[in-house]
């Protein structure tokens, strides 16, 4: 095709073009519901970037060309909260839930994510990458060009530095981009009664100097990581200069998102427990408000007050949360769609969190818009319409993906290379 990431034009005509308006910031309140559109425009990609969006845009005969006959074309999605990078299955304990086990009864017994521990010590830095880099492959297929990745599953300092070095390796052999996140307090692990001292005192100070300015995460969960040794946690992490964020409010309201807010955390992720009062205060803060709805679908039918937050003025991202146990789904679609149907987001919200919001919590708000300057991250849909994104569920909505100029993926991709520089759907 001659598209390169470090050369080469792309051309993609007659495309409907739907983003985020411009600003480097979080959309919040009635903001995220707005969207520019452009009705029937031609952009041009050269060096990885996008050059120029107009009208019409001519070009030299043998610059590759996507004509997209008014089929829509969105910043490539960016999921800001996964636990993608895991060992082992948890089809067994899938099964005791549907017998009606629970899942904090499970997580007591020692099955839940210690039984993704079990299997992640035992597994070695290149296999841990190997796994991750064929999942990292099925976001693509499903949109996804900016991920973030937790560790989580070590519990310990030797695995999670091993998890932390598997994602960086296996990101690096990816068109898109990957942030790496430190999920230093997960669970709690029967075998380590001062597992608490030692994460702050040992994993935490190795992670610091091995990724300088990872975001550092944790569980606050009954069961996990209780309020107060997630502060503690947290204090230490911003003492030493690192981003911090939370899992908060899954199961039960412990009071985090007032700790939270004090501690200036980057975000607090679930919130299916949330109380109206903190959802109220979370709104009016800095901190984003991320909606977790598969885990939700997957377990217990409960869901974050997403409309809350935005009327409240919040900023809201939603993310998959795959992982092999609460939320099994690669798939930002149906996560966005789920936002729409049970947390009360509108459409165009459910876009601008799955784009322009999330790649600000990530702290890469060059992601998630289409502007010209900005990189070449980009989804073209099979529809002609962006809402149908999130009123159809399932049906493979992904034409091509877009990485750095680059047609990295989507059903299409293929017919591309094989017919020449011009396609048409």
């Amino acid at each position: 095709m001659g598209v390169g990431r470090g050369g080469g034009d792309l051309l993609i005509r007659e495309a409907r073009i739907v983003t985020a308006p411009a600003g480097t910031g979080y959309r919040r309140g009635r903001e995220m519901g707005r969207l520019d559109v452009w009705k029937r425009a031609d952009l041009l990609i050269r060096n990885g970037r996008i050059l120029r969006m107009d009208a019409r845009i001519e070009v030299p005969s043998t610059v590759p060309e996507i004509r997209a006959e008014g089929r829509v074309l969105l910043p490539g999605f960016v999921d800001a909260h996964t636990h993608a990078c895991w060992a082992g299955s948890r089809l067994g304990e899938w099964e005791r839930r549907l017998g009606g086990a629970t899942y904090p009864t499970i997580l007591r017994e020692g099955g839940g994510i210690l039984s993704t521990v079990r299997a992640v010590r035992a597994s070695s830095e290149m296999a841990l990458a190997a796994a991750l880099r064929v999942r990292l492959g099925w976001l693509l297929q499903e949109g996804t060009t900016t991920v973030e990745v937790k560790s989580g599953y070590g519990l310990d300092t030797e695995t999670e530095l091993r998890m932390l070095r598997a994602i960086r390796r296996a990101g690096a052999a990816w068109p898109g981009n990957v942030v790496l996140t430190a999920c230093l307090g997960h669970a709690k692990d029967p075998g380590q009664p001062d597992q608490v001292d030692r994460t702050i005192q040992e994993t935490l100070p190795a992670v610091s100097q091995e990724f300088p300015g990872i975001s550092i995460d944790a569980y606050c969960e009954e069961g996990a990581w209780s309020l107060d040794d997630c502060v503690r946690l947290f204090q230490a992490a911003r003492e030493r200069g690192h981003p911090v964020r939370v899992h908060a409010d899954q199961f039960t309201s412990l009071g985090m998102i007032p700790q939270a807010l004090r501690l200036g955390l980057d975000s607090v992720d679930h919130l299916e427990a949330s109380t109206p009062e903190d959802l109220r205060l979370l709104a009016r803060s800095g901190t984003a408000g991320v909606l977790l709805p598969v885990s939700g679908f997957h377990l217990d039918d409960r869901y974050a007050d997403g409309r809350a937050l935005v009327d409240g003025g919040g900023a809201v991202a939603v993310a998959t949360n795959w992982n092999p146990g609460s939320a099994p789904s690669p798939s930002l679609p149906l996560a966005a769609a789920l936002a729409v149907r049970k947390c009360g987001l509108t459409p165009a919200e459910a876009l601008t969190a799955i784009t322009a919001n999330g790649a600000v919590l990530l702290r890469r708000p060059e992601r998630g818009r289409i502007a010209p300057g900005l990189p070449a991250d980009l989804v073209l849909l099979r529809h002609r319409d962006e809402r149908e994104l999130l009123h159809t569920m399932g049906g493979a909505p992904v034409l091509l993906v877009v990485c750095g100029g680059h047609v990295v993926a989507g059903p299409l991709a293929d017919t591309m290379r094989q017919n020449g520089p011009h396609w048409r759907p």
